[in-house]
């Protein structure tokens, strides 16, 4: 009976851990892809920003599918984050060099 009880907790944190990463995470992932895109795309910084924002939906839309179509909630996590990192660093180092790049 415990092991079965185990399993089961195992089942539910391995959803929360998909949840996380398909809702909050990969919104901010998106987000981040966003402001990185919208300063990278060479068209007007209007073109770029609503283009930029286009984008972002499908990344967020593959981010929950990828949250649930990974072998793990753990790997869905930290691959989202991994993402995000990226972007951030993108974003970032665009603003510390001055602006669009």
């Amino acid at each position: 009976m415990a092991r079965r009880r185990g399993m089961s907790w195992r089942r539910r944190g391995d959803a929360s851990l998909r949840i996380l990463a398909a809702m909050p995470v990969g919104y901010a992932v998106a987000s981040l892809w966003a402001m990185a895109l919208a300063r990278l795309l060479p068209m007007t910084p209007a073109g770029a920003t609503v283009t930029a924002t286009m984008v972002a939906f499908a990344l967020c839309a593959g981010a929950a599918m990828w949250a649930y179509a990974a072998r793990s909630g753990w790997r869905a996590l930290w691959t989202l984050l991994v993402a995000g990192a990226v972007a951030g660093a993108i974003a970032w180092l665009s603003v510390a060099m001055g602006g669009r790049v």
